[in-house]
Parts: structure tokens; sequence; C-alpha cells
């Protein structure tokens, strides 16, 4: 690792892998990689090898992996008796060689033993019938921090040490001593804190155990959340709202789409997730099992299922949204599974929900057919369609007396209307009240 670069001796950090994964796309060398990460070159290499993993062919099935000994077989009458036909040049059977030959050895691409020894930029992905081998930030990210995390597991103590607390520990516990009493005596020959005591009794490394302990077995334990915690910043880099108000001040002139959740009554887990084009207020709204980032990500993976990744791409080019836990993981809403990048999403600052003041004022609609308070459970999709529906279609001064489904017609992609099923609703039979469901 070269010393001679700023900042070279720190981790990679997910912002960094991100850039790894595009340059890698982009057919960029080890060495333009490095400068724009600011790292040493063998350290882009050694993390690429590392992390990089095979994906699953999808028409494996249909075509399996070339044979590597396939140009020079000389098998004759594999699949029937008095066969003279070589088996590589056979297309009489329905059986294959890589079902029944016992010389079969998948091939393996020349280009995967060197630089950059992944299939990111390579031309030929989608017709090759090889194994193919990607670099994927969001995987490579999980697999640094799972290595981190178990590098600190175990424990750190001699077997000696052990059974010294261990002496010390179990007859003064079983005489009903609190470990803050054990403590105030004998805390510098236990050598380590009351909490990672707690942590040794629980892992039942010493004779005694959690029942032992006065008040222990009382406490319930404590939930731990699946989402992250707002403290961990990361996703944030490079999408902040400064950095949303330097690509409009670059004259940036595309789709912008402001994104959030709405929630139901307390305690329940179903809410909505809403999506407005800033250029003509359609808005569209999709129903959530729950606020969590895997229920946000079943919503980007229907409407890219649905329009394909180009269209999606050109509609959705730029998302603004909050801090909301649910959407704190960009890397896996920008990009798609083979690692195409089909939109950009920026956040608010803590706090400033004006800052996407059009989304939060259309949410008003929302409140008009489902008031605050009231629970989101029994909406189906068809009802929240409904809804949205009746929202787009209504007529308003803001627009110059016309609705949003008529600028939408002329601004956006017509495909989208058919896709999703958007229907302007007569002005007439336009219903925002909760009797919409009745």
């Amino acid at each position: 690792m070269s010393n001679r670069i700023k900042g070279n001796r720190k981790h990679l950090t997910l912002a960094d892998r991100i850039i790894i994964e595009k340059g890698l796309l982009y057919g960029d060398s080890f060495t333009a990689i490095a400068a724009a990460v600011g790292k040493d070159i063998s350290t882009i290499s050694k993390e690429v090898r590392k992390h990089s993993q095979i994906t699953e062919r999808k028409n494996k099935d249909f075509a399996p992996i070339p044979c590597a000994n396939r140009e020079h077989c000389s098998i004759f009458g594999l699949c029937r008796d008095n066969c003279s036909i070589l088996c590589r040049m056979c297309r009489k059977t329905g059986q294959r060689c890589v079902d029944i030959c016992p010389d079969y050895l998948p091939k393996t691409c020349v280009h995967l033993t060197k630089a950059p020894y992944v299939c990111n930029g390579c031309g030929k992905r989608i017709n090759c019938l090889m194994e193919e081998r990607i670099y994927s930030s969001k995987y490579a990210d999980d697999c640094y921090r799972a290595t981190l995390s178990g590098s600190r597991e175990g424990i750190n103590q001699t077997p000696e040490s052990i059974q010294k607390m261990n002496d010390i520990l179990t007859p003064l516990i079983a005489k009903g001593q609190s470990i803050a009493h054990i403590y105030a005596t004998h805390a510098n020959e236990l050598n380590c804190s009351k909490r990672t005591v707690y942590e040794y009794i629980d892992a039942g490394i010493f004779d005694i155990k959690n029942i032992d302990l006065r008040r222990k077995v009382k406490y319930k334990k404590r939930k731990k959340s699946t989402e992250p915690s707002l403290n961990n910043r990361d996703y944030r880099i490079g999408r902040t709202y400064k950095d949303f108000q330097t690509l409009l001040g670059n004259g940036y002139n595309g789709n912008i789409v402001e994104m959030d959740t709405v929630e139901g009554k307390r305690g329940t887990k179903t809410c909505l997730m809403t999506m407005l084009f800033r250029n003509c207020n359609l808005m569209l709204v999709f129903r959530l099992q729950s606020q969590t980032q895997s229920e946000v990500k079943r919503v980007f993976d229907y409407l890219l299922a649905g329009l394909g990744s180009q269209l999606f791409s050109t509609l959705f080019e730029v998302i603004l949204t909050d801090n909301g836990a649910e959407f704190q993981n960009p890397d896996e809403l920008e990009l798609t599974d083979e690692g195409e990048t089909v939109t950009k999403i920026y956040y608010c600052d803590p706090y400033r929900s004006n800052q996407k003041g059009a989304l939060e004022k259309n949410h008003e609609y929302i409140r008009y057919v489902c008031p605050k308070g009231s629970s989101f459970t029994a909406l189906t999709d068809e009802k929240v369609l409904l809804m949205a529906n009746h929202i787009n279609s209504e007529k308003r001064d803001s627009l110059n007396g016309h609705s949003p489904f008529q600028l939408s017609l002329l601004l956006l992609d017509n495909r989208l209307h058919d896709i999703l099923g958007l229907m302007e609703i007569k002005p007439d039979e336009v219903n925002l009240t909760p009797d919409l469901f009745k």
C-alpha cells in the first residue's frame, strides 16, 4: 500500500466501492479507478478479486456452460452404442454432454485471469454462456462489514484468566452477591468491565448461568432494529440537498420525482409510499406492508419490471426524498441486479420537509380520503390506485385549471399510464372524501 496518497490508510467506504463498480462498468483501468478513489492500485485489485461473486446465469438450463475440452473431444457413441459420430458433432439426440459425459469440464473465460478479473464492463455479457463474475458495491460492503464485526467476536482472554475469574465469581454469586458488589472488592482481579462479565455469563463461559443472577432473568431481552441507525450518514455522501442544488445549477432539466411515505394509524404497519413528478404534479401511490427498505425495494422492482430499465431511467432519472430509514439504501435502489444505474437519489436536509414541499402539500389530498389517524390496513392495491386516480383528476388553480393527469399526458411518456393503470376520472365524478371507498 502506497504511503504517498493522502488518506490511503483508511478503509474503503461504500462510496468508494460504488466508484469502483462504476469504473468497472465503464471499462476504466485499475489505475484510473485508484486515482478516483485515492487508493493504491494494488488496493483496488485486491478489493475486486476478494469481493467479486459468481452470479447464476438465467439461461443455464437452456444453454449449459460449454465444455473446455470441446474443441479436442474425441469421444464416440456416448449416448448410444455403435455410433460413429463424434459426440461434439452430434445434433440428433436431446441429451447433453454436460449431463452424461464424465470428462465434462466447464469452460472459463481467459479474461477473468487478468485485470479487471470481472465481467462488469464486458460487452459480451448478454450472449456469453460462460461463468459470470460480477463486482457489486453492495455485496462487497456487506462482506467487509461482516468480516469487520466477525474479527471482534470471541473471547479476549486466556484459559488461565477465565479460570481465575470463574474461581472468584462462582462462589460469591452462589452466596447471592450481585456483580456490582463483587466488583467493589475484586475489580482489579477480574481485569474486565462488568458488562463483559455479563456477556461471558450469557455465553456460558463460567460455571454460573443467567438463572444464578438475582435479577437477570426478570428482564426482557432488548429488541434490535433491523433498520440502519440514523447516526450512519454514509448513504448521504454525494446525495445531499446541496448536491441536488448543484445538479440544478448545472442546467439539469430532466424529470425530478419527490418521494415519501404516509403513515397510518399508530400501532399499524401498513403505510403508503408516494412519488410525485414535479413538472406536472402527478402523484403515484403504492401500498406498503410495512415501512421498511425491503418494501420500498419491492416497489422499485415492480416499476423496473413493468417499465423496463430504459423507460424507468427516463421517468425517474432524479429522485428527492427525506432521511427516513426506509430510504437509506440508495445503492440498492439506484442500481439494477445487473449493476446498471437507472436513477439518482438525493436527500433533503434533516427536518426540512419543505425542500420537497410539492409532495408534502399533495399529501393533503390523501388525508381528505383517509383522515389522519385512520388505518390503511383495509386498503387494497385496487383501492389505492382508485384514490390516486381521483386525486390526479382534480383540476387545480396552480395548474391553470388543469388536472395533474391532463398535464402528465403532455409531459410524461404515456406508457407509464398504461402500465400502472392510471386513468382520468370524469370531473363531476371526482370524489375526495372517505365515501370514495363506500
